[in-house]
């Protein structure tokens, strides 16, 4: 048993760290979820300029992604559909209408231009690792120069823990790093491209709550047009909810007609004598025209889960732009060293007819001599030493660009990489500056292809879609209207679903009821479909404490044993749901009870031998009000038969 336990419990370790660190949770590092990731890779793979087949590009991304085709196919869809990476070709469904995209054998996607301007492609600084059948090498996680996982948002539920990252701005992202760079406060909110209103008082810089809902339009009375829709909604789950809303009798609406194409357009016609402001309130408390979403920026930073805020991920992303432009120009600068470096022995070994000091050599050792040999005099005009390598490069120049080598444009070529030699140990010296010229940049290729998407009719907007409000999410029970009968039968039945009997009140689903029994017992609960209460039942109203709390309850009940009566009076100032209490000592038979302040009451005592009085006449009101659990006062020490209560039924709820 022990050896089992061990085994689970590793297995169960390794299992819950695979799915949130390898399925469900983005790597802060790029944005990323590993399918993201890979789809990516192969997407740079196989760029050439021209649309591929969503299904080609799915079957090469299997070799890295281990979980079949279905997965690849959903979350390429997914990633097009954000409008940044990649483009696409095709039906690749609607985010208003909730359509879903062809088969990936009839759509086609490639690179987005500016893919390479998110993230850093170069195996010199991206580190490979890998696939999971040792074949291939797939990127650990790309560098990424800008926040993605604020751009494209992120869903995912992992072994005891999820995430909810919603989408952001491109422009705002991009303007909150610049001010970051620059050391000026700034503060982002999510942005959908669906639009709709969203409340973000409780959002917490996104590890809070946030309430979203629908825009109308109510210019005309009798009509509500839905043209914008809620956060995470399409207009086919919007009808649904609608639909099932209007069945349940939550709202009144005459028809719905749904016209959303590229955009939402549904129109609700409302029946004679209601208006538009009498159910758009009914429409966000029953329907999905309004909704709470709860976020939390649960992402993997150097290989553990950790929750950030909005903020932190645009500071971090700040901070690491400025090194990545930092390698990025040392590995620059390396490179046109280097080739500095084999320009300078180019020109030496042509100019000063090194070559010529090679042709009497046997051997290649000597040969290698000879060369460097031949350098010595000009060690001083030489970036470094030549090394074997360098000497194996010079010789394998042709015999033809020796006698053609133009010393001119040699020259021009050294000039032009010392000048971007010096712009490098420029900009290395200012390195946030280069980062908020990068950002700008970004901004300014992102306007044109927003220009160029209008112009095309397609959809990539920079502008802010998502409107935000002040707002509090509609209580549906402030909403709802008591329109359901409770009904009360004589065979002791309680409940809305009760048919025939008499009609106690009008409640909402959401209401609670007092009620009292023929046994003196006494409880709250929701309002029952049809609850058994037996019958003879002494009370029932509405149990809200303003309404029980002024009520002076009068309970008068008889000992079986002695028959002897009891008075009590007393309020009810608060309960537990569901819990029965109740106003007589256990065993006691409770004859009466009524909720008026003054009344009168009359007792019959048993009839006996030599008893002159067989009944007596008491005034409620005699008797003082006690406390809840305290006993009953004695009314007489005779015998009670039966009592008399006059006019009971004048009393609002009593029944």
């Amino acid at each position: 048993m022990a050896f089992v336990k061990n085994l689970f419990d590793k297995n169960f370790i390794e299992y819950a760290s695979y799915v949130i660190r390898d399925r469900a949770i983005p790597d802060l590092e790029d944005g990323l979820k590993p399918v993201q990731r890979r789809i990516m890779h192969t997407l740079f793979e196989v760029n050439d300029g021209y649309f591929q087949k969503v299904s080609f590009v799915v079957g090469r991304t299997m070799k890295y992604h281990p979980h079949g085709d279905a997965s690849i196919y959903g979350a390429l869809v997914n990633l097009a559909n954000k409008e940044i990476f990649i483009e696409k070709q095709g039906n690749f469904g609607n985010k208003y209408t909730g359509d879903p995209a062809s088969a990936g054998r009839y759509i086609e996607c490639r690179l987005h231009p500016l893919a390479k301007e998110f993230f850093v492609t170069n195996p010199e600084i991206t580190h490979f690792v890998p696939n999971y059948d040792g074949r291939d090498l797939e990127p650990e996680v790309y560098r990424s120069k800008l926040p993605i996982a604020l751009l494209i948002g992120a869903e995912g539920i992992a072994v005891g823990m999820s995430t909810k990252i919603l989408p952001y701005n491109l422009k705002e992202v991009l303007d909150a790093e610049i001010k970051c760079l620059k050391g000026e406060s700034f503060k982002i909110y999510p942005d959908v491209s669906t639009g709709g209103l969203i409340d973000v008082s409780g959002y917490n810089d996104g590890n809070g709550k946030i309430v979203t809902r629908a825009k109308f339009d109510t210019s005309d009375e009798k009509k509500i047009i839905i043209t914008e829709l809620p956060v995470d909604t399409d207009a086919k789950s919007l009808l649904k909810s609608i639909d099932a809303a209007y069945k349940a009798g939550k709202i009144k609406i005459s028809s719905v007609d749904n016209f959303t194409t590229n955009s939402c357009n549904i129109e609700i016609k409302l029946p004679r004598g209601v208006y538009s402001k009498d159910v758009v309130d009914s429409l966000y408390a029953y329907t999905d025209c309004e909704k709470s979403i709860t976020c939390q920026m649960l992402v993997i930073k150097d290989n553990m889960p950790v929750v950030m805020t909005a903020t932190e991920i645009i500071k971090y992303y700040a901070k690491k732009l400025v090194a990545i432009i930092k390698e990025e120009l040392e590995f620059e600068r390396g490179k046109l060293t280097e080739e500095l470096h084999q320009r300078t022995l180019e020109r030496i070994f042509v100019e000063e007819r090194i070559y010529k000091k090679i042709e009497d050599q046997k051997t290649a050792e000597a040969v290698q001599a000879a060369v460097k040999k031949g350098f010595v005099p000009f060690k001083n005009e030489l970036i470094r030493d030549v090394t074997d390598e360098d000497v194996e490069h010079l010789l394998q120049i042709p015999i033809r660009r020796i006698s053609l080598f133009d010393i001119n444009k040699n020259k021009d070529q050294v000039a032009a990489i010392n000048a971007r030699l010096k712009e490098i140990a420029k900009r290395l010296k200012h390195l946030t500056a280069c980062a908020v010229e990068y950002l700008e940049g970004m901004i300014e290729k992102f306007e044109k292809l927003a220009k160029t998407a209008a112009e095309e009719k397609r959809d990539f907007v920079l502008e802010r879609r998502t409107s935000i409000a002040s707002f509090s999410a509609v209580d549906v029970k402030e909403v709802a209207k008591r329109n359901i009968a409770l009904r009360y039968d004589d065979k002791g039945y309680l409940g809305t679903s009760v048919s025939g009997g008499r009609e106690l009140l009008k409640v909402t689903p959401f209401d609670r009821i007092f009620i009292i029994r023929k046994s003196g017992l006494w409880s709250v609960c929701d309002v029952p479909e049809k609850l058994f209460v037996d019958s003879g039942m002494w009370y029932c109203n509405y149990a809200e404490k303003e309404i029980i709390s002024k009520e002076l309850f009068t309970v008068i009940y008889r000992d079986p044993k002695t028959r002897q009566c009891f008075i009590k009076r007393c309020r009810v100032a608060g309960w537990i749901m569901n819990r029965d209490y109740n106003f007589a000592p256990d065993g006691m038979e409770v004859l009466h009870v009524d909720t008026r302040e003054k009344f009168k009451f009359t007792l019959h005592y048993v009839p006996k031998p030599r008893q002159k009085i067989n009944e007596a006449e008491f005034k409620a009101q005699s008797y003082e009000e006690k406390g809840l659990k305290t006993l009953g006062v004695r009314l007489d020490s005779r015998e009670v038969e039966s009592i008399e209560v006059q006019s009971a039924d004048a009393q609002g709820m009593l029944l």
